[in-house]
Parts: structure tokens; C-alpha cells; sequence
């Protein structure tokens, strides 16, 4: 019974009242590395964001659009203000056309008199976000720790697309004429950025802008999606 109790004073003697640091400075020595290596504990940043303005440029594909194969090309401009919030400003180019999947509803009734697929291709677009990134991660590959930082974004963005909306003529007959509209929206993001060295990285990015916009083949409005995944590099000053 005593042995027990004095287990239980010791454990929460440990739990309670010891305090344990480790702070970004503190570096773990293992004499089985080679002198010259230094492991870093987890709260170590090696790179920093904040004050920092950077530029990426890249590009990626559209993944949203069943009858559309569309790919992205992007640049970005930001600065973050402390190592977890920061402003990034983006331009897209993107350019499209109908897929396999389009001509084979087109031609679906024999001779080209099938279904007229009805579609929207993003021309372009600009936006401004305000970024979060509170998470961090090592990655120890190859003998190599690798950095990386978790980036997530939300703010506005205009777009510019062009689709065959529909038009009737004379009852039931009907045809799609290219028509190029403007829309605003809700544009998010998530990406991660993979550190080369202090200046220069890799990132990756899911980009996405909802907006409301009319229906090509019925009347009234619905909500639009466009999404990008791309690659870019990025140089930081």
C-alpha cells in the first residue's frame, strides 16, 4: 500500500511541479551524428515569413468543369506581417476547351445532331486574401529535413469567363451563343510551401472562387465553382 502511494506522490511530482523547456534555440546532441549536424528541436522555425515580401510564379490545371480541360497559369505577390498572418495578392491566366467528353455529347445522336454540352471556360482572374498559417512541419527524407509551412487563405476575386449560354429560336429549337461575362466571388485557398533555402521555394496550392452567376440552359442564378491546383516557385526578399 505504501509502495503504491509513494508511486502516486512521485508521478504527480512530475506531472505537476516539474518544468520542462525547450525553446527555438535548443539543439539535441547525439554523439553518434557526425559533429558537424545539428538537430533541431520541433519548436525551431529555420525560416522565416515574418516582414518578409515574396513572389511566385507557376502554373497548374483546372480541375472543375466536366466538359471543360482547362490549365492555369499564376503569379502572386505577399507579404506577411507576423509568422502567422499575412495579405497575398494573385493573377490567373487560364485557358480551355471542350474535352472528349463534350464532342461525345455533341455527336452522341449520330451525324453531329446530339446534345449541345453546355459549358463555361474561366478566362482569368484577380484576387487579394488574407492568409493564416499557424502550422509548420519537418520532413526528414533522404537524410535531409525538409521545411514546410501549412498556408490558408480566403478573401475576393473577380472573374472573367465565356460560355454558350442558350438562346431559343422559333419554340423548342435552340443554339449556343458565346457570351463572355464578368462575376465576383469568394476565393479561398490551401497550400504548402516547401523551403529550398531562404529564399528560394516550392509551393503548391488549391485555389478556389465561388460566385454567383445565371444558369446557361434555364432561367435564374446559381452558384459557380472554379478550382486550380498548381505549382509555382517562389523567391522571398
Amino acid at each position: 500500500m505504501k509502495s503504491k502511494v509513494l508511486a502516486s506522490l512521485v508521478l504527480f511530482t512530475l506531472v505537476f511541479t516539474t518544468n520542462l523547456f525547450a525553446n527555438e534555440k535548443d539543439i539535441y546532441e547525439f554523439s553518434w551524428l557526425d559533429p558537424d549536424k545539428e538537430v533541431f528541436v520541433l519548436q525551431n522555425r529555420k525560416f522565416r515569413k515574418a516582414e518578409h515580401l515574396y513572389v511566385n510564379a507557376g502554373g497548374g490545371i483546372t480541375t472543375s468543369g466536366a466538359f471543360v480541360d482547362a490549365t492555369s497559369i499564376q503569379g502572386r505577390v505577399g507579404y506577411f506581417f507576423s509568422e502567422d498572418w499575412g495579405l497575398e495578392g494573385i493573377y490567373a491566366k487560364n485557358s480551355g476547351k471542350e474535352n472528349d467528353t463534350a464532342k461525345g455529347v455533341r455527336n452522341s445522336g449520330g451525324g453531329g445532331t446530339g446534345t449541345t454540352p453546355f459549358r463555361r471556360i474561366v478566362e482569368s482572374y484577380t484576387g487579394a486574401m488574407l492568409l493564416w498559417s499557424p502550422f509548420y512541419s519537418k520532413i526528414n527524407t533522404f537524410n535531409r529535413i525538409v521545411y514546410m509551412d501549412w498556408i490558408f487563405g480566403v478573401g475576393y476575386a473577380q472573374l472573367k469567363e465565356h460560355n454558350n449560354k442558350l438562346r431559343f429560336i422559333d419554340g423548342p429549337i435552340s443554339e449556343g451563343i458565346e457570351t463572355t461575362e464578368t462575376h465576383s466571388g469568394i476565393m479561398w485557398e490551401a497550400g504548402l510551401k516547401f523551403y529550398i533555402n531562404e529564399s528560394f521555394s516550392i509551393r503548391t496550392d488549391l485555389t478556389a472562387i465561388h460566385y454567383s452567376a445565371n444558369n446557361v440552359a434555364t432561367t435564374g442564378t446559381s452558384m459557380k465553382s472554379n478550382y486550380d491546383t498548381t505549382l509555382s516557385l517562389g523567391y522571398t526578399f
